[in-house]
């Protein structure tokens, strides 16, 4: 799937993708979890929930065009 060298742009997006993740399995993690046993409002994390799928589309972006193709010729 990527096939080609890596550059730093790839790595980098990789970084940010992962954080991404992570935050965003934390947020639904919490929610599934801790919220049905408080009165913790959902609506507060919003913000966050949004930010990390920003974050994430942006991280794909980063992973595939930061492999350099072979040149054939």
């Amino acid at each position: 799937m990527f096939v080609g060298e890596k550059t730093d742009i790839f790595w980098a997006g990789l970084i940010i993708l992962a954080s991404a993740s992570v935050t965003l399995f934390a947020i639904v993690w919490f929610n599934a979890v801790i919220v049905p046993y408080s009165r913790l409002d959902v609506e507060y994390q919003v913000p966050f929930i949004v930010g990390a799928v920003v974050f994430i589309i942006i991280g794909l972006y980063m992973i595939t065009s930061g492999i350099r193709k072979k040149n054939n010729t």
